[in-house]
């Protein structure tokens, strides 16, 4: 069954009433503004616009000193390499199930397919919850980063939620336009950001540290000590961004194909960049002193290293960069949550008024408004609690960025775990269990490994938010995902009772849209 491969209204069906409001094309009778416009996004288009949420440079500054210096763990490349090859077998099935079901709640009406409509409204706020998340923590790092640059490069201080809620505007603006500008604003940001990395990259080996050109990064030896299960929490999030691709299914040009090409293509890439990325870190800076230069200078490891090797100028260039290159993942987080917003307005789930698109663009302008309000509360919320403390990380992100950053990506993990055993499911309820067998092994194996991944996110939360072992924040927090989960899963039971029509058109996206159309059209002939 394949849905959503074409846009609801562009071709007039017997019996269904003619657009009316002008030429151009647009239809704009009751319908039409329930479509994403299709045609949209090609391969090109859509790999740059999954690609940008990881943030490869935020990861490389960011994420890779975090788990060298302060989980201790030097085969961090192995760790990509390893995780690379979980998520490629999550991507199987997952793949395979994005050739059937088209839909912008990607997430949650896969798992609302395979493990019914109740299962999939708790995947959909764990989604929505779960990104907005992700997407709102980058605002402090952003929003920190610069006020240190307007700090050191015009000698003008502000406080770090200024820079955060005019990127809240601008990040708010561009939602509401046309996904393919969106995508080559993504483009341009992340090709340039990933280039820069790369001539980094050949810089160290080219000119290694003191112990020389080695592999020493990838001995399964250094996979070792009581850091491992925190530093793969870590690792899997450096990923995040390719499993949005069926977000934009409805977007997308021949999506059947498109979408699963992209997705295996986004997980071979970042498995790629990000080992061969932190095994440069490795050789620049040795791998015996790689763990305690990364826990004395955080994320300016990347930057002194650089500014060794092609100057300061190349290095103030990636400063400005590293803050690009977070845009570009807020542009890419806001636009999935906007899109899930539409998809559960368009199911019943969220008032119908988020089911519509904007006119002008078609994109989900009502959701994008909803994650810019969101958004805006919590920076504020942020900095009200920060005082006037001019240059000091510990809110913007020691605060907002780490408590949010991992919030989503325990949110992220649990809906791909869930996905796994949703695609079991739903090939097995079609009898296509034998045909698609290697695939649903392939979805087992992926379900297991990552519902591993999420009780070490739990378990090891007060290290991941460095938050200390007695923090009522290491129950608060991950039951922020908890609550959302519990809550979604009351909602679709009490739909299942109250409104059983909703409830059956959890997760039917456009094929829900084309059954209401043609009902329509039957009762309008009698």
């Amino acid at each position: 069954m394949s849905t959503g491969s074409s846009t609801p209204g562009r071709t007039r069906q017997p019996g269904t009433p003619r657009p009316t409001g002008g030429t151009g094309g647009i239809n704009t009778y009751k319908g039409e503004e329930r479509a994403l416009r299709a045609d949209r996004l090609g391969t090109p288009g859509l790999l740059l616009s999954v690609l940008a949420a990881s943030a490869p440079l935020m990861v490389v500054a960011g994420v890779m000193p975090t788990v060298f210096g302060v989980m201790g763990i030097v085969g961090q490349p192995l760790l990509y390499v390893i995780l690379g090859a979980v998520l490629m077998l999550f991507s199987v099935g997952y793949a395979e199930m994005s050739r059937h079901v088209h839909n912008a709640g990607a997430f949650y009406a896969y798992i609302a397919r395979g493990l019914g409509p109740t299962a999939g409204a708790g995947a959909s706020l764990v989604a929505l919850v779960a990104y907005s998340a992700m997407q709102v923590g980058i605002y402090g790092i952003l929003g920190f980063e610069v006020s240190v640059i307007l700090s050191t490069y015009a000698g003008i201080d502000v406080q770090w939620w200024i820079p955060a809620l005019i990127s809240v505007v601008v990040v708010g603006v561009l939602g509401w336009l046309k996904i393919d500008l969106n995508a080559k604003v993504l483009g341009v940001l992340l090709v340039i950001e990933c280039l820069l990395v790369v001539i980094f990259d050949i810089a160290a080996v080219s000119e290694p540290g003191p112990e020389g050109l080695s592999f020493a990064a990838f001995d399964p030896g250094t996979l070792t000590g009581a850091g491992l299960s925190t530093a793969l929490c870590f690792c899997i999030a450096a990923f995040v961004g390719f499993e949005q691709a069926p977000v934009y299914a409805e977007e997308t040009s021949r999506p059947q194909i498109v979408v699963s090409r992209v997705m295996f293509l986004a997980v071979g890439y970042a498995a790629l960049f990000l080992a061969i990325s932190s095994w440069a870190l490795t050789v620049a800076a040795g791998p015996g002193f790689i763990a305690d230069t990364s826990l004395k200078e955080g994320p300016g490891m990347l930057f002194g290293l650089t500014e060794e090797r092609l100057g300061s100028t190349f290095t103030d260039v990636l400063h400005i960069l590293f803050v690009t290159g977070m845009f570009a993942a807020l542009l890419s987080f806001h636009n999935v949550v906007a899109r899930y917003a539409f998809a559960m307005g368009r199911e019943g789930l969220l008032p119908a008024r988020f089911g519509r698109t904007n006119r002008a663009s078609g994109a989900p302008g009502i959701g994008s408004l909803l994650q810019s309000a969101i958004s805006v509360v919590i920076v504020l919320a942020f900095a009200f609690s920060d005082g006037n403390h001019i240059g000091d990380p510990t809110v913007p992100v020691l605060r907002l960025f780490t408590w949010m950053g991992n919030v989503g990506a325990l949110g992220v993990i649990l809906l791909m775990a869930a996905a796994s055993f949703a695609v079991i499911a739903f090939f097995v309820k079609r009898g296509a269990g034998r045909a698609q067998v290697w695939r649903l092994i392939a979805s087992g194996l992926a379900g297991v490994a990552l519902l591993s991944i999420a009780v070490s996110t739990v378990r090891d939360f007060d290290v991941l938010v460095g938050s200390g072992s007695g923090s009522a924040l290491n129950w608060l927090l991950p039951g922020v995902i908890v609550t959302a989960l519990v809550g979604g899963l009351v909602y679709g039971a009490v739909l299942r009772r109250a409104r059983p029509e909703v409830h059956a058109r959890i997760g039917l996206g456009n094929e829900a849209f084309q059954l209401e159309k043609a009902a329509e059209s039957e009762a309008t002939r009698r």
